[in-house]
C-alpha cells in the first residue's frame, strides 16, 4: 500500500488504544525530534499529565479534538480524532498543520 501521508506538509502521528506509537510521517519525526524515533513510543512519555488525561478520555467514547494553537509565531490546526476497526476504537490519529496568517474564509451554502 502506498504511504500518501509519508511526505506530505501535515505532521501525522497515529497511536493504538495504549498510546503507543504505531505510526508517523517523516513531517511529524521532524517535529517531535526531541523525543528521538516515537515509532514504539508511548505518548504518556511525551505529554504532561493533563494532556495523557485528555488523551485518554478521547479514546474512551471514541470523540475528536480540535483546536488550533500558536507557538513562536506560527499558527496550527491539530486535529486529534479515533481510528476504529470493526466499530471499535483501536487508537488516535493527530493530524497537524500550519495555517496561513492570511488565510481566506469562505461560507458557502
Amino acid at each position: 500500500m502506498i504511504d500518501y501521508w509519508k511526505e506530505t506538509a501535515a505532521a501525522v502521528t497515529v497511536c493504538d488504544k495504549n498510546g503507543v506509537v504505531v505510526y508517523c510521517n517523516n513531517r511529524s519525526a521532524e517535529q517531535f525530534a526531541k523525543y528521538g524515533d516515537l515509532l514504539g513510543k508511548n505518548l504518556k512519555d511525551c505529554h504532561n499529565s493533563s494532556s495523557w488525561e485528555k488523551i485518554c478520555n478521547l479514546m474512551e467514547p471514541g470523540d475528536s479534538n480540535i483546536y488550533t494553537v500558536e507557538k513562536r509565531g506560527v499558527k496550527k490546526l491539530i486535529h486529534q480524532m479515533p481510528w476504529r476497526k470493526d466499530g471499535e476504537v483501536k487508537g488516535l490519529i493527530e493530524i497537524s498543520f500550519e495555517l496561513p496568517a492570511d488565510m481566506p474564509h469562505f461560507v458557502r451554502e
